[in-house]
């Protein structure tokens, strides 16, 4: 039972009112009008309703107190987080030099309208474009064997890409003079023989990149060549780990052009496609870029050679999520650096350390404390009298409002030669608004009760959602082989392209760092002998189809509002029966969908409803049916729902 909130007076306003005419009875009986016209009783009310205001604050002292004992235990508010993305930066032209874009370059959305403020971007790190060709192209058979065709090419004599009946593990590799890490690169070909069997649109082919490692997959853009079927180009964007290698004794960066194995239903060459020239030249790079600011050399103040000094910086918040801010304290030699610091428990005299509040920007320097013996304890070096303090570099910003959807970064802020336009291929995500006052009281018993302790499948789940802030939602299960396992499963946040709740399967997987984030955080916290597992969920297709018939003016209407209504309702991040999402393991029945159709189109009429269980990566669709099932650790994903409306007259039953 939770410990009761004393109220130091519980008097409300008509109460004091009623209190205070009695009093009057007894001391001025001669007083006889209390009605609400006389000028006494005015003032007996306005009194009254002062008085009520005073024990409303009164009552409020116990919050006062309870928040002053978090900040004894250490409770500190989470500070905002910076949503990330990757920016495409397309160059007017394939240029013969280097360019390169200075870290801190601003992109940014376009403007919504005359309030609607763009939200800026700065790139995390230098970019430098690089400039390709073709100097090597050489065909890979599956066993090994590797043939150089440079010298055919440069005769213009057709060169089979593959064998002649192609195999699953044949490749087309092309080298390039030097490695070109994150940059985008366009692979042109011609060719007068088209490879035979496979669907342009969905070719079995996989483009590679090497890292020093091994052949890493590389995303593709548009393909005009239909999978080697016809002239025309490929886009490919390399990786930022390319790395140049040695491959037929050529030293060169090389990309490849590999066949894969069919999936089921996939049509597959029954011959070689054959090329007769090749180019491939850079088009543009890929720069992760976040929505924050890196602000340098703001004086904090003067020293006073005293301990705990405390300094505040005009622009807060400070972002932890990457580099810690940057102190330093002026010396007769130049700057002297301090380190930022979680606490000073372990700090000694000499420690040059310094403790900062992300959410006020606030820069504590170590205090002095009084030992049981009456001895003085310094608990870290204190900046001499008269130094000069300031943060030489730190990161403000973040927010939710820099989750973006697909295409918003549009608009290159800074002037950067050569480069036309810029665009994100996928939506920002990671932004979290600075954590409240309320949610820090909440939050502060799970913190006490668990002692930095991983042990129940709710501290799990809590210790995740503080590692990655940018996560939606958490879910700790026992493993599959059990033994002391456990699976902690991660959905992120994201936001529909669209602006409506049409996410795409990609979006729902975490990415590679927040998912070493919360591996790190809960390895640090986890019982000894507990192996712990970090992964996506398993993510069940479910299709839709559905009949409706209603009025004939309201067709578009009524279909537009029952697919709204479906990729809503079967959403894992704000479906489900109270919109927090779909609940893990819960089944998608008929009769809830036939439900939620009817509420959503109003009069119209809901005919028939078929459930199909899909595969969202294959896109493979099951039999109908009126029931399906998920796994505990399992959520739902909308994958092309279809809604035909008839007109009624067309619609009713015989």
């Amino acid at each position: 039972m939770a410990l009761p909130s004393p109220n130091l007076d519980d008097r409300r306003f008509q109460q004091l009112v009623d209190e205070a005419k009695r009093y009057v009875q007894q001391r001025a009986p001669e007083w006889t009008d209390h009605n609400v016209s006389d000028p006494g009783v005015t003032l007996i009310e306005t009194f009254a309703y002062l008085v009520d205001q005073l024990l409303y604050r009164l009552n409020r002292v116990p919050d006062k107190n309870y928040t002053a004992f978090l900040d004894l235990l250490g409770i500190r508010l989470f500070p905002p987080a910076a949503a990330v993305a990757e920016v495409d930066f397309w160059l007017s032209a394939p240029q013969p030099d280097t360019v390169a874009l200075p870290a801190g370059t601003e992109v940014t959305t376009a403007r919504g309208g005359e309030t609607d403020d763009a939200v800026v971007f700065t790139t995390t790190a230098e970019l430098h474009i690089l400039p390709s060709e073709l100097t090597r192209l050489v065909t890979a058979h599956r066993s090994g064997e590797q043939t150089d065709r440079t010298g055919a090419l440069a005769e213009g004599r057709d060169i089979p890409c593959f064998q002649a009946t192609p195999e699953p593990g044949d490749a087309l590799l092309f080298g390039l003079p030097t490695a070109v890490p994150g940059c985008i690169v366009a692979v042109r070909l011609d060719s007068r023989v088209e490879g035979v069997g496979v669907d342009p649109r969905q070719p079995p082919l996989v483009w590679e990149a090497w890292d020093g490692g091994g052949w890493r997959i590389c995303e593709t853009g548009p393909d005009t060549t239909g999978g080697l079927n016809r002239p025309g180009e490929v886009i490919v964007y390399v990786p930022a780990g390319h790395t140049a290698s040695v491959i037929g004794g050529t030293r060169a960066g090389w990309l490849r052009c590999r066949v894969t194995a069919a999936e089921p239903g996939q049509p597959f060459y029954s011959e070689s496609p054959t090329v007769r020239e090749a180019a491939v030249f850079t088009v543009g790079g890929t720069m992760s870029v976040e929505h924050a600011e890196t602000v340098t050399d703001v004086p904090l103040g003067t020293s006073e050679g005293v301990a705990g000094q405390t300094f505040r910086l005009g622009r807060p918040p400070v972002l932890l999520d990457g580099e810690p801010p940057v102190v330093e304290v002026s010396t007769a030699d130049g700057w002297q650096r301090w380190d930022v610091v979680e606490h000073f428990g372990r700090s000694g005299p000499d420690d040059r350390h310094v403790r900062v509040d992300a959410t006020t920007g606030e820069f504590s320097f170590p205090p002095v404390l009084r030992e049981p013996d009456g001895t003085l304890r310094q608990c870290g070096a204190v900046p001499p009298k008269g130094a000069h303090v300031r943060v030489a570099r730190y990161r403000t910003g973040g927010g939710p409002a820099g989750n973006v959807a697909r295409g918003a970064i549009s608009v290159l802020r800074s002037s950067v030669p050569y480069v036309a336009r810029v665009v994100n291929r996928e939506a920002a995500r990671g932004g979290v608004a600075g954590e409240t006052v309320e949610n820090a009281r909440l939050r502060a018993p799970q913190a006490l009760r668990m002692q930095e302790r991983a042990v129940t499948a709710e501290d799990y789940e809590i210790i995740s959602r503080q590692a990655a802030p940018s996560v939606r939602r958490t879910r700790c299960l026992p493993a599959a082989e059990g033994g002391g396992a456990v699976r902690v499963l991660v959905v992120p946040d994201a936001v529909a392209d669209e602006g409506d709740d049409r996410l795409r399967f990609e979006q729902l997987i975490p990415s590679d760092q927040v998912l070493e984030a919360i591996t790190a955080s809960l390895d640090e916290r986890r019982l000894i002998g507990t192996r712990v597992v970090v992964e996506p969920p398993v993510y069940q297709g479910v299709t839709v189809v559905a009949r409706l018939s209603a009025a004939p003016a309201d067709t578009d209407r009524v279909r537009e509002a029952a697919l709204a209504a479906l990729f809503r309702h079967l959403n894992p991040l704000h479906g489900g029966p109270d919109g927090t999402g779909w609940p893990f393991g819960r089944p998608v029945q008929y009769g809830e969908l036939f439900g939620v159709l009817q509420q959503a189109t109003g009069n119209a009429l809901v005919e028939e409803i078929r459930l199909f269980p899909a595969d969202p990566i294959t896109g493979r669709r099951g039999t109908p049916t009126d029931r399906i099932d998920l796994d505990p650790g399992a959520l739902v994903f909308s994958y092309q729902h279809q809604v035909v409306v008839t007109p009624a007259e067309a619609g009713v039953r015989a």
